[in-house]
């Protein structure tokens, strides 16, 4: 079965049981999976994520989710809106926008036209009890001016942005099909830092893509030292059949992949410490998310999306309250509820 199929495992199932053998359901009807699964929503705690897009139509030389999902798909605007007006009602305070290529949204909207990512941001954020928006994964040839204006506009969308870069070689990027340069790569993030200045920005990295030389990758390290990121994901490139990276010559030696994740991935290690520590002694607003290890502790998420642990705070979960952050820990940050007069301080 395929991912746009698994609505109809009990049908599958029932099926096989009445008569044996095999069944075999690997279309891609997009819309009739969004129409069933959008039903009721129970309670589902304070962030949640909400489906937009699906399908990718960039075809990334080392990627199998065009493949694998189909050709980009749309929900209109008006189904996400009712979904995320029931997962508000069932306790959600933060939703995740998710997509393939979530930033290449165009669904239909109550006007006839299609709408993009950042008009159905606008329209959600002016449901009552959302207090957060955050969508991904993007592509950077889909950061369109609109969506970078939304960052400097709505409060409620999280100072957090994934673009994927991947390369920092234009050699490997147009190996790889991704359709932008470096450069237009630093071009898009400074627009968006100039709109919003606190932007905390995380990446996607693969190192020993087929070809990728010494000074390929040293490019890649100078993109990461210019721009900063503080939360990436990187890893060896690795081949999915069907897909003509895989098929490329020049393909790397693994002892050379591991050489090089291992420096990269040192960096970027570095750069997470120097954010994460530049929030000690901050006060940011959290989002209560559940109990923790410790009696009536908490943990909740920064607006950066950083893990906070906070004492006598069980009973806060589901809302957010100001925290000042205390301590900073490899994978988490400490924190203490912030007094009514720092508050007013604060503001």
């Amino acid at each position: 079965m395929g991912p746009q199929s698994y609505h109809r495992l009990p049908e599958m199932i029932a099926r096989i049981a009445r008569s044996g053998g095999h069944a075999l359901e690997t279309d891609f009807p997009a819309l009739e999976k969004f129409d069933i699964l959008s039903g009721g929503v129970a309670n589902c705690g304070p962030a949640a994520f909400l489906t937009v897009q699906e399908g990718c139509d960039k075809f990334c030389t080392f990627c199998v989710v065009p493949y694998t999902r189909g050709s980009e798909y749309s929900r209109c605007v008006a189904q996400i809106e009712e979904e995320a007006r029931r997962l508000v009602a069932g306790g959600a305070r933060e939703l995740t926008l998710l997509g393939q290529n979530v930033n290449a949204y165009r669904g239909a909207g109550p006007d006839g036209e299609a709408w993009s990512l950042a008009r159905l941001l606008y329209r959600l954020a002016r449901i009552d009890g959302l207090s957060r928006l955050r969508y991904t994964t993007s592509h950077p040839r889909d950061m369109s001016e609109d969506l970078v204006a939304a960052h400097g506009d709505l409060a409620e969308l999280m100072p957090s942005l994934h673009l994927p870069v991947q390369s920092g070689s234009d050699a490997i990027l147009g190996a790889m099909n991704r359709g932008h340069t470096a450069d237009e790569y630093r071009r898009t993030i400074d627009r968006v830092r100039r709109v919003r200045t606190d932007i905390a920005l995380s990446s996607d990295f693969i190192v020993g893509f087929p070809g990728e030389s010494d000074q390929d990758f040293q490019q890649t390290l100078a993109l990461v030292r210019e721009l900063g990121f503080a939360q990436s994901y990187s890893f060896k490139y690795s081949k999915r059949p069907g897909t003509p990276a895989a098929a490329a010559r020049k393909q790397i030696a693994e002892k050379v992949k591991d050489e090089r994740l291992r420096e990269l991935q040192s960096l970027l290690l570095e750069q997470r410490i120097r954010f994460d520590a530049a929030c000690e002694g901050k006060i940011l607003d959290v989002l209560f998310e559940k109990p923790g290890r410790q009696r009536a502790q908490a943990i909740g998420r920064s607006p950066y999306l950083q893990p906070v642990h906070v004492e006598d705070a069980a009973s806060l979960i589901g809302s957010i309250h100001l925290v000042h952050i205390d301590a900073v820990f490899p994978n988490s940050l400490k924190g203490t509820l912030v007094t009514a007069r720092e508050k007013v301080l604060a503001h």
